[in-house]
C-alpha cells in the first residue's frame, strides 16, 4: 500500500516507458465496449428484449440476430481477409460485430493477424517454421504489450498484446519478427510458440472491484491478473502475498488460471515480502540432503596433522581479522611488518577448496548459487554453516587451513615481488570495524584498547594506515574511482521490523582492508595471466558512446565541465568529476550517472583490466566463502602453486573457467537484484511510519511521470506528475522537469521539501 501512496520508494524495475513505446500503445484499440443487449440485460422489459425493444440474446429473435451477424461476417471474410474497419462497413451493427469477431477468434473460427481476421488454414496465418524464429525469453509485460529478449543478449523485440499468445515473463519463445513494423525500423514481432513455460509466480492478492473473485498482480508484471481458482485458493486472502502455480494456460493472459502454493503472509510487512522475492528467484538456506550428507561429515572439524603437510606454518605471525561484530563467516585476515624502508604484506584467505572439491556435492551446489545473498540482517549462504561459520572461517585462536599471497612493497607502497603458498595460520582476534576506527579516531576505551594490545596487533595497526595513504595516493595518480554508491543501513527490531534507515558509514578500518584486498586480488590476477593458464577475471569496460552522450548531456545541465580530450574520457577526467561533486547536492546523481555510463563489472575468462578501479590486472580472490569465482581460483592457483604445468592446467579447466565466469556473472545480477528489491521492502515499511511529514530531499530523477527525490537517509521516493503540474510537462534533456503554465522546473541536484 505504501509503495501505491503518492510518495513511492525506490524506482520501478526497468524505468519509465519511452516515448516511442508510449505512443505503440495509444496506438491501439483498447477493449470492446459491451453491446447494447449486454448494457440492459436483466431488466425488466418482457418479450425477450431490452428497454429498447432489441432483441436480447437467449429469445428466439436474438438468437437470429446474432446467426445473421456471424454468417455474415464468416461470408466476407470466405472472400478475402478483412480489416475491423471492412467488416464493420459491410455488415453494420458495430457493437454486435465486434462482440462477434471476438467469439469466432476464441471459437477457433477465425485467426486475428496484425489487425486482419482470416479464415483458419490461410497461408497468411499459417504457423511459422521454428528455423525462421528467434530464441527468446519474454522478459516485460504490460497490459497491452510485451518484450522479448534475445537469447544472445543483443536486444529486445516488442511484441504487441494480440500477438503475446498468453506468454508470461520468463517463457522461453520462439519470435516470428514482423517483416513492416509498426514504428519503422524497430524490432517487432509476435509469439510463435512458447518452448518452455514459467507457470510460478509471486505477487499480492486482490480482490476484483465490484466481485469477489480472487487475482494475484504478479510483481514480475502487475499489469497482468491471474485469476485463482476457487477450488485452489488455499484460504488466501487479498492483501497476503502469495505464490502461484499457473494450472491451466489459455490464449490470452486473462484467460489462465492459477492455484495458490505458497502463503506468505501480508503484503505489509517486510519480512514476508522478502521471503517472497527470495522464493520467487528460488533461493533458499536450506541445502539439498546430497549436500547436507557431506556437509554434516564437517561438524566441529578441526586442522588435522596429515592437513597440514607440505604448507608453511605462518601461526608464529600476529595474523588477524578485520570485518563487522556480527559477521561469522570469516574469509581474510592480514599481516604487516616493516622491512626496512618497505613493507611485508600478508593477505591470508581461508583455502575453501580444500574442503570444497571438484565433482562434490558441496561444489556442485555452490557452482549452482554462485554466490551468498546478504539482505537485511539475513544471509542466504553459498555453503552450508559447518563449512562457511566453521572449519573455512578464519575464527579467533583456532587453526585453520589458508592460501596466503605474501607481498612485497617498496617505500612507495608498489608491489615490488609477491608470492601463493598454502599455509597454516591461527588468527590472534577477531579485529572488528568500529573498535579499530575508534582506535584510530581516539575515541576507544580502554577495554578496546587492551583487546588489541594482549593480542598483539595494535602495533601493526599505524603501519596499515601508512600503507593505506600510500595506496590511495597510487590509485588516486593513476585514476581509480571511489563512487559513493549511497548504500544503506537498515535497523530492525527484535521482530523484524525496520525501524530505521541510515546512510552506510564506511570507515577508515574499512577502506584499509579494502585497500588490502585489492592488492591481494591484482597479484592473483597477474599470476593467472602471466602463467598463460585459464582464469576468472573480474573486468569492468569503459563507457559506451551512446551512454556517454547521455553523461555530457547530465554534466551540461549541473553546469559542470563535459567536454574530454579524447573520445572516451579517461579515468583522471572521471574521477575529478567525483571529487568535484563530492559532499554536494550534486554527488548523488553525477555519482550515479558516471557510474551507469560505464559497462557492469563482470566475470570473463579474458583478462581485459578493470576500467573503474584503472587496473590492467584484476580478479576476485579473497572471498571463496561467499562468491564462487574466487573459489575457482583457488582451485587454479592451488595446481599451479603446486608444479601442475600450464599445459596440463589449459586442458584441465579451459572449459570450466569459462562456465564459472557465465554462471557467477548471472548470479551475481540476480543477487543485487534481490538485494536491492528487499531493501526497498525494508525502506517502505519503515516510511509508512512517516506518512503526512515533510522531508527535505534532493532531485536525484527526473521522468515523464514525475521527479524522483532522494531524502538524507538514502530512501529515494516518487513526486507523481499530478503533484507537480496540471498540463503536460517538459523534460528538458532528462534533466529538468518543468510545468509550462507556471514555469517552475525541478531539476537534478535540486534541494526540495516533500510529504
Amino acid at each position: 500500500a505504501v509503495l501505491r501512496a503518492f510518495f513511492y520508494v525506490g524506482r520501478p524495475v526497468g524505468g519509465p516507458m519511452t516515448q516511442q513505446q508510449n505512443g505503440r500503445q495509444r496506438g491501439r484499440p483498447g477493449k470492446a465496449s459491451l453491446p447494447e443487449w449486454e448494457m440492459f440485460a436483466g431488466l425488466p422489459g418482457g418479450g425477450g428484449c431490452t428497454r429498447r425493444g432489441r432483441a436480447q440474446p437467449g429469445s428466439e429473435r436474438g438468437e437470429q440476430a446474432i446467426m445473421s451477424i456471424r454468417s455474415k461476417i464468416l461470408r466476407e471474410v470466405e472472400k478475402r481477409p478483412r480489416r475491423l474497419r471492412d467488416i464493420q462497413e459491410r455488415v453494420g451493427v458495430e457493437r454486435k460485430v465486434m462482440w462477434e469477431l471476438n467469439n469466432l477468434v476464441r471459437e477457433g473460427k477465425l485467426v486475428q493477424k496484425m489487425g486482419t481476421y482470416y479464415l483458419p488454414g490461410d497461408p497468411a496465418v499459417a504457423p511459422p517454421k521454428p528455423e525462421d524464429c528467434i530464441p527468446c525469453t519474454i522478459v516485460k509485460l504490460g497490459r497491452t504489450f510485451g518484450f522479448a529478449m534475445r537469447e544472445d543478449l543483443s536486444g529486445d523485440i516488442f511484441i504487441p498484446g494480440r500477438s503475446l499468445k498468453g506468454a508470461m515473463p520468463g517463457d522461453k519463445v520462439l519470435v516470428h519478427k514482423f517483416d513492416h513494423p509498426r514504428v519503422e525500423g524497430s524490432d517487432e514481432g509476435e509469439v510463435a510458440y512458447i518452448t518452455e513455460e514459467k507457470n510460478t509466480f509471486v505477487g499480492t492478492v486482490r480482490k476484483e472491484e465490484g466481485g469477489d473473485r480472487l487475482y494475484l498482480e504478479p510483481d514480475a508484471c502487475p499489469a497482468v491478473k491471474l485469476f485463482i481458482k476457487k477450488s485452489a485458493d488455499g484460504g488466501v486472502e487479498a492483501g497476503e502475498k502469495a505464490a502461484v502455480e499457473i494450472l491451466s494456460r489459455g490464449s490470452r493472459h486473462e484467460e489462465h488460471r492459477v492455484g495458490v502454493a505458497m502463503r506468505f503472509g501480508s503484503a505489509d510487512e517486510a519480512k514476508r515480502c522478502a521471503k517472497a522475492i527470495l522464493y520467487a528467484h528460488g533461493l533458499t538456506k536450506h541445502f539439498p540432503d546430497a549436500v547436507k550428507a557431506e556437509a554434516v561429515q564437517l561438524e566441529g572439524a578441526e586442522v588435522r596433522e596429515e592437513d597440514m603437510k607440505g604448507r608453511l606454518d605462518l601461526r608464529a605471525l600476529p595474523i588477524f581479522t578485520i570485518d563487522s561484530a556480527s559477521t561469522k563467516d570469516i574469509d581474510d585476515a592480514v599481516s604487516l611488518a616493516k622491512v626496512g624502508d618497505g613493507y611485508e604484506l600478508g593477505v591470508h584467505i581461508a583455502d575453501v577448496s580444500h574442503y570444497v572439491t571438484p565433482g562434490s556435492e558441496l561444489d556442485k551446489e555452490a557452482f549452482q548459487r554462485g554466490t551468498s545473498v546478504y539482505y537485511a540482517d539475513q544471509v542466504i549462504p553459498m555453503l552450508p554453516r559447518q563449512l562457511s561459520n566453521g572449519i573455512c572461517s578464519l575464527n579467533p585462536q583456532v587453526v585453520r587451513l589458508a592460501f596466503s599471497c605474501l607481498m612485497k612493497l617498496d617505500a612507495k607502497g608498489d608491489v615490488q615481488d609477491y608470492r601463493f603458498v598454502k599455509t597454516v595460520i591461527r588468527s590472534r582476534v577477531k579485529g572488528v570495524y568500529s573498535e579499530l576506527n575508534s582506535i584510530y579516531d581516539g575515541t576507544e576505551t580502554a577495554e578496546v584498547r587492551q583487546k588489541y594490545e594482549e593480542a598483539g596487533v595494535l602495533g601493526q595497526l599505524p603501519l596499515l594506515k601508512e600503507l593505506y595513504e600510500l595506496r590511495t595516493a597510487a590509485r588516486r595518480a593513476r585514476g581509480g574511482m571511489e563512487i559513493e554508491s549511497g548504500e544503506s543501513q537498515l535497523v530492525l527490531d527484535e521482530n523484524g521490523v525496520c525501524v530505521d534507515v541510515r546512510p552506510h558509514e564506511r570507515g577508515l578500518t574499512e577502506a584499509i582492508i579494502e585497500e588490502c584486498m585489492l592488492l591481494a586480488n591484482q597479484c592473483a590476477a597477474n599470476k593467472g595471466r602471466t602463467s598463460r593458464v585459464p582464469f576468472v577475471y573480474r573486468t569492468h569496460q569503459a563507457p559506451e558512446a551512446e551512454k556517454l552522450d547521455r553523461l555530457k548531456n547530465i554534466l551540461t545541465a549541473c553546469n559542470l565541465n563535459a567536454h574530454f580530450a579524447g573520445e572516451t574520457p579517461t579515468q583522471q577526467e572521471l574521477a575529478k568529476l567525483l571529487d568535484e561533486t563530492r559532499g554536494t547536492p550534486l554527488e548523488r546523481c553525477v555519482h550515479t550517472s558516471i557510474l551507469r555510463s560505464m559497462g557492469k563489472a563482470k566475470y570473463e575468462p579474458d583478462p581485459k583490466g578493470h576500467f573503474g578501479l584503472a587496473l590492467s590486472d584484476y580478479t576476485h580472490f579473497t572471498s571463496p566463502i561467499r562468491r564462487y569465482p574466487d573459489l575457482a581460483i583457488h582451485r587454479i592457483l592451488s595446481d599451479l602453486v603446486a608444479g601442475e604445468e600450464p599445459e596440463l592446467l589449459a586442458r584441465r579447466y579451459e572449459t570450466f573457467a569459462a562456465e564459472a565466469c557465465t554462471q557467477a556473472s548471472a548470479r551475481e545480477v540476480e543477487a543485487l537484484h534481490v538485494e536491492r528489491s528487499t531493501e526497498d521492502c525494508y525502506k517502505a515499511e519503515f516510511m509508512r511510519g512517516k506518512l503526512g511529514q515533510v522531508f527535505t530531499g534532493v532531485v536525484s530523477g527526473v521522468a515523464p511521470h514525475g521527479i524522483y527525490v532522494e531524502l538524507p537517509n538514502t530512501v529515494e521516493g516518487l513526486v507523481h506528475v499530478s503533484h507537480l503540474c496540471e498540463d503536460k510537462p517538459e523534460l528538458i534533456e532528462g534533466m529538468r522537469f518543468a510545468d509550462p503554465r507556471t514555469g517552475k522546473s525541478w531539476s537534478l541536484g535540486d534541494e526540495v521539501r516533500v510529504q
